[in-house]
């Protein structure tokens, strides 16, 4: 079963929450980064850190982690970030275009990730783990919050609608991209300990639907300072992880789309010709077209798109040969375009749904691509049977909206 604790959140005020809060640092580019840089309360200066240096220093260098340590001391100096006096739950509710869902922020165990009770579906990159260790290191502290799901709970699910309905939220705010953020402060020691015991009795796993480099990054300095004899009550702080859990009834998952670079020598023509082995192809024309069912894609190919509908018998049935992005890899990018390994192949990329099918046509209009594939999203039951089953997605399989934001709740060790 799950095992979560409270935590003594580090967080704004409520007057400059909005002034603080970030996007997650790995969804923004230095670039975007550095246009807050004359902002003294944004939160990218600890988890971007770099916008604060010359633009000739290596973004992994010592540097740049012993700035993030600097700006987060200043930030505590200032008043900027205060830690709660006592252990607490949070709840983050984020809005959407009308749709709502509401997580639990707390502490996760680090042996429920390394035991496989907190299920992954995604392999990690050592060069980006190494990156969050050392930031971690640095700043004594978990500045970007991982996003677990897990199936409904019905009585923590009253719970959290009743806590919502009785209490007045810390803070309520709408970002500039018009996602609202709301978060409630949990610290009745004994409202805290029917959470506690609610997941500790009925949550048997949860998922990791985003984060799974600032999981892994935390588990790798949590078997660090347990080799140097840091454990001695197994409470320690690094032990957990910061976390925000939403119920999977409340989550929805985008498109991940890719684009290409080249056609593997071949032109326009002979490419949808190939296509046609393993997928019926129909031309719609100018207008954008987005998937509307599994196994359906929308491809962007010298100013027109084309339907592509994967042919019975052309695909494997099992929970992870059935994936649309499964599909594309195995009969698109390795087959016809030998993109066999997409996390290091230069040629291909990826374009959150978010961005809408207009960042396909941009791409490939511009010339920097020659083709953009628009996917079907996958839905959270299969991310939970992939996981369940042990195995991983292909990479860039899932993109979840709207994200938490840095900064709101940061998680000291």
């Amino acid at each position: 079963m799950a095992k979560i604790i409270p935590f003594k959140g580090l967080r704004p005020p409520p007057s400059l929450a909005s002034q603080v809060a970030t996007l997650p640092y790995d969804v923004c580019s230095v670039e975007e980064a550095r246009q807050f840089k004359d902002n003294p309360y944004h939160f990218y200066h600890v988890t971007r850190s770099e916008i604060d240096l010359s633009r000739t220093v290596d973004v992994h260098s010592p540097e740049v982690y012993e700035r993030a340590a600097e700006n987060l001391n200043d930030m505590i100096e200032k008043g900027i970030l205060v830690q709660d006096k006592e252990p607490c739950y949070y709840l983050y509710q984020l809005v959407m275009n009308g749709r709502s869902q509401t997580g639990l922020v707390c502490g996760s165990s680090i042996d429920d990730y390394n035991n496989g009770i907190i299920k992954k579906h995604e392999y990690t990159r050592p060069e980006k783990e190494l990156d969050r260790i050392n930031h971690i290191k640095a700043t004594h502290a978990q500045t970007g919050v991982v996003f677990l799901a897990y199936n409904n709970v019905a009585a923590m699910d009253r719970f959290v609608a009743d806590w919502k309905q009785e209490h007045a939220p810390e803070y309520d705010f709408t970002a500039e991209d018009g996602i609202r953020h709301t978060l409630w402060v949990i610290s009745d020691y004994s409202k805290v300990s029917i959470i506690t015991d609610l997941f500790a009795d009925d949550v048997p796993a949860t998922y990791i639907a985003d984060g799974h480099h600032r999981a892994a990054s935390a588990a790798r300095v949590a078997e660090e300072f347990r080799e140097q004899g840091l454990r001695i009550s197994g409470d320690e702080s690094f032990n957990y992880f910061i976390t925000c859990i939403f119920p999977a009834d409340q989550l929805e998952i985008l498109d991940y789309n890719r684009v290409v670079k080249d056609l593997n020598g071949m032109n326009a023509g002979t490419f949808l010709a190939a296509l046609g082995k393993d997928f019926t192809v129909s031309e719609k024309g100018k207008a954008p077209y987005k998937p509307q069912q599994p196994h359906e894609f929308g491809l962007y190919i010298n100013g027109t798109w084309y339907l592509l509908t994967a042919r019975e018998g052309s695909f494997n049935t099992d929970p992870i040969g059935v994936l649309d992005v499964s599909i594309l890899q195995q009969n698109v990018l390795s087959k016809l375009l030998n993109i066999n390994d997409p996390r290091t192949d230069k040629r291909v990329e990826f374009v959150g749904g978010i961005r809408g099918l207009a960042e396909l046509e941009k791409r490939v209009d511009s010339g920097e691509m020659a083709a953009a594939f628009a996917c079907y999203p996958v839905s959270i039951r299969q991310l939970f049977e992939v996981a369940d089953s042990g195995n991983v997605m292909p990479p860039k399989s899932t993109w979840f909206e709207p994200k938490t934001r840095d900064g709101l709740v940061v998680y000291m060790i």
